[in-house]
């Protein structure tokens, strides 16, 4: 093997741990949220500053590369979509973790059983991490054939959100004294769905790794 073709998949191996640390991390999330779990959201916490670790080393070794190497082609454009799917992967990384100080800082009471189900915040967690998964095993076969699927899984993710602040809106309006955690809720569901948001660009970026094709600004491809 070739020292390109080494650091290539290296390269390809360090963003592969990356992205089952992201997921690992909004696995947990779900599960510190659902069951108001303070232990397991200081773990997500904790493990914030590894997944920025592995961003910073992703982004040199990949500048590295670009400049020993000059790829070009589909290598290059590998490169480049590890690049930004590691800084993609960072901030949804982010987000989990803001889910999870949401459950140690307790300032407001935990979701109710029929609260958590009226808000289907399960179903929006178990869409996510389908996105996240499915678009690691599309990078990894290099096969783009189920992007549509996984960008139409975003959709239901902004329905979800859509419908949870209807019902948050019709909560603070009933009980004005739970505005304040009323809106703090909504900025919670507002993170799941902006991780929703950059699963579909790391999908963007698979896209344009493997068929050369730019989706930003273009629409959706059918499902």
């Amino acid at each position: 093997m070739k020292p390109n073709e080494q650091e290539l998949n290296f390269l390809k191996e360090e963003i592969n741990q990356m992205w089952k640390l992201v997921i690992s991390q909004v696995e947990k999330s779900k599960k510190a949220l659902l069951h108001n779990n303070v232990e397991l959201a200081l773990e997500i916490i904790s493990l914030e500053k590894r997944v920025d670790a592995y961003e910073l080393k992703i982004d040199s070794n990949c500048e590295h590369y670009i400049a020993l190497y000059s790829p070009v082609a589909i290598d290059l454009r590998l490169v480049l979509s590890i690049m930004k799917i590691s800084i993609t992967l960072e901030r949804i990384a982010d987000y989990a973790a803001g889910v999870a100080r949401y459950v140690v800082e307790k300032e407001c009471h935990p979701f109710t059983t029929k609260m958590k189900e009226a808000l289907a915040l399960e179903q929006m967690f178990d869409l996510l991490l389908n996105m996240l998964t499915d678009s690691l095993v599309a990078l990894n076969s290099e096969n783009a054939k189920n992007a549509g699927k996984i960008l139409a899984k975003d959709t239901e993710v902004n329905q979800i959100y859509l419908n949870a602040f209807q019902v948050l809106s019709e909560q603070i309006g009933q009980e004005g004294k739970d505005a304040k955690c009323g809106l703090e809720m909504m900025m919670l569901i507002r993170k799941m769905e902006r991780i929703g948001d950059h699963c579909s660009n790391i999908v963007e970026e698979i896209v344009f790794f493997i068929e050369a094709k730019v989706l930003k600004h273009k629409g959706k491809l059918e499902p």
